[in-house]
């Protein structure tokens, strides 16, 4: 399916380079766009938002680049060519800030999310899943959270895996942060869905948190997409969380269902007030169990 990708890449790297640099990770015959520089450098798969590089940025406008272990999900898949991108890019110039080797902690970019004020949410279910940071305790993982991202808390969420996720449940997939408090989730109104138990638990505990301020937070449910199957019959996992905010436009995964991507696309409009809502065909990324922010991963301009 390299071909059918490839359009669906074009597409992306247009929708981002129109607004902002963008850097590919690829071979030297990569078509490149406007705005857009390469890096030459093997790799094993896809999915930048969980082998690049974490980032915080401090009050003075400075950049520490957080260099997590990426093991392919628990050693589902092989990494280590993924694993050894963010030293190349560094060494190339291409990324600006302080490196900070973080290789002896297992974190995936799609496993977190921040509200940018002190709260990171993640699932326990992905982080306390086989193969990561065995045998650290959910408390000792907690803390190393706190410390390596600057975090004053983190929320665990403990409902919610997609069929067909290979990733043990990234927060990217199911549960996403905007402005003002608000939470997006994936939801689910069919009973007869195999996912609707789960998610109906997953909803029901994010109406029990609350901001640092003891307030519930504002909840936006997104649809669940209709069924989409390859050829082997297997489920994949589209969902409409996996969006990617960028400068003055959010690109949102679709899957060719114009009335759910519809209203998944005014619901995040409605979130992030004042942006473009972008839909990027996401049919294509899916059939690789990931979608349109699982590929992305973005840095601050310094």
């Amino acid at each position: 399916m390299l071909n059918e990708i490839t359009e669906t890449y074009k597409e992306m790297a247009a929708a981002i380079s129109s607004r902002e640099n963008l850097l590919v990770v690829g071979p030297e015959e990569v078509e490149l766009t406007v705005n857009c520089q390469l890096s030459s450098v093997n790799s094993n798969d896809t999915w930048a938002r969980d082998h690049g590089f974490i980032t915080l940025v401090d009050d003075a406008g400075g950049a520490r680049l957080l260099d997590f272990c990426f093991n392919g999900w628990g050693e589902k898949f092989a990494a280590n060519l993924d694993n050894a991108i963010n030293r190349h890019i560094y060494d190339e110039g291409l990324v600006k800030g302080e490196y900070v080797d973080c290789l002896d902690f297992v974190l995936e970019g799609g496993s977190i999310e921040s509200d940018g004020k002190g709260t990171v949410f993640t699932t326990s279910c992905c982080l306390l899943a086989p193969h990561r940071n065995q045998p650290m305790t959910k408390e000792e993982i907690e803390l190393r959270l706190k410390r390596d991202l600057c975090a004053e808390r983190v929320l665990w969420i403990d409902y919610g895996h997609l069929v067909g996720d290979d990733t043990d449940g990234h927060i990217d997939t199911l549960v996403r942060v905007a402005p003002h408090d608000t939470l997006l989730y994936i939801g689910c109104d069919d009973e007869n869905d195999e996912q609707y138990a789960d998610l109906k638990k997953m909803e029901e505990q994010l109406k029990t948190f609350r901001t640092v301020d003891g307030k519930p937070y504002n909840l936006i449910k997104l649809p669940m997409p209709r069924p989409i199957f390859d050829e082997d019959g297997e489920r994949l996992p589209a969902t409409h969380a996996n969006f990617l905010i960028m400068n003055g436009a959010v690109l949102v995964p679709t899957y060719n269902q114009s009335d759910l991507d519809a209203e998944a696309m005014k619901l995040i409009g409605e979130a992030f007030e004042g942006r473009e809502i972008v839909g990027i065909d996401c049919r294509s990324i899916i059939k690789q169990h990931g979608s349109l922010h699982c590929c992305t991963m973005q840095y601050p301009r310094l």
